[in-house]
């Protein structure tokens, strides 16, 4: 049987990054910290494990060394390690941007689109997020918009608050606002193409790439629709609630005092503790701490006064 993996993060330091990731993890080598990754096989940036036999191999050689079992058969069915686990910390405005589908992705990336789940850690008063077209578009439309620096005048901006969460399927046109703080779920894949920047300059000094005409080949300029409110279930020692789900991943918010038993069924499960402390079989944990447990480990008893997100494949 294979051992729960705990991971380390690997870090990004995108322009628009703030401290609040940088303080909490304790980097000293960079001023601003945008991403941690930490659930990642990704080649631009992997997660390390940190205890037990694996120790000090990234998690890509870890799932190689355990093996299929380890996977379990969802997510062995995928021809790549299928997600990604991100903490995002905006403290400017990501660019306007779009991912592509598989499809797309895999014949002209090599690697898969990106559908994703963004879920709301903090927020400060009047963050929000740009969230598909207002209204029904055309391309040409899109792109005299793009063309003139008016794109946000076509695009929906959603004001966010704590504990929310959003499903962005491939292709919606989207962007993270400042002062948000977002744990997101997605799959594996670094495929963003760019559509606005909002007049910014790389380390460089010069204008960051766009994309434009690749995003408007992949973008769905149909308006989304709204999501139906997430219920609680009432559970033994707190609550569940089902995020998010679909082909590539499936999103559990816990809400517990006392313990839980994470079963996994034929997928790996990886824990991301959103807040408080506790113990996983017996291990330590606190705010941000990450573990991959594999679909051959058996049943594992979460226990202590924590709120923690689970992902896994469906």
């Amino acid at each position: 049987m294979s051992d729960i993996l705990r991971l380390s993060p690997a870090f990004k330091d995108y322009l628009w990054g703030g401290r609040i990731i940088k303080e909490k993890f304790g980097i000293l080598d960079m001023d601003k910290v945008a991403e941690a990754w930490v659930l990642s096989t990704h080649k631009d940036g992997q997660s390390v494990v940190v205890n037990g036999a694996q120790k000090g191999k990234s998690l890509s050689e870890a799932v190689e060394a355990l093996g299929e079992k380890a996977l379990g058969e969802k997510a062995a069915a995928f021809e790549m390690f299928p997600q990604m686990l991100k903490i995002i910390d905006a403290e400017q405005s990501l660019s306007i941007q779009v991912h592509p589908s598989d499809e797309y992705a895999l014949e002209n990336e090599g690697q898969y689109g990106k559908t994703e789940m963004w879920y709301i850690l903090d927020a400060k008063e009047g963050a929000g997020i740009y969230y598909g077209v207002k209204k029904e578009c055309t391309k040409e439309q899109l792109r005299k918009a793009i063309d003139e620096n008016k794109i946000e005048d076509v695009l929906r901006f959603v004001p966010c608050k704590k504990g929310e969460s959003y499903f962005i399927p491939s292709g919606t046109i989207h962007a993270i606002g400042a002062g948000l703080l977002i744990a997101e779920i997605q799959q594996n894949s670094n495929v963003t193409y760019r559509v606005y920047d909002f007049g910014r300059v790389g380390a460089d000094g010069k204008p960051r790439e766009l994309h434009t005409e690749k995003a408007l080949l992949v973008s769905n300029l149909t308006p989304m629709k709204d999501e139906a409110k997430k219920s609680a279930e009432i559970i033994k020692d707190g609550t569940k609630t089902l995020l998010s789900t679909c082909e590539y991943f499936e999103a559990v918010k816990l809400d517990i005092n006392g313990e839980y038993t994470v079963k996994p069924n034929n997928s790996f499960v990886c824990v991301f503790i959103l807040e408080g402390n506790g113990e996983i079989d017996g291990e330590g944990f606190q705010k941000f701490d990450t573990f991959f447990i594999p679909a051959d480990y058996g049943e594992t008893l979460l226990r202590g006064n924590f709120e923690a997100m689970i992902t896994y494949c469906p």
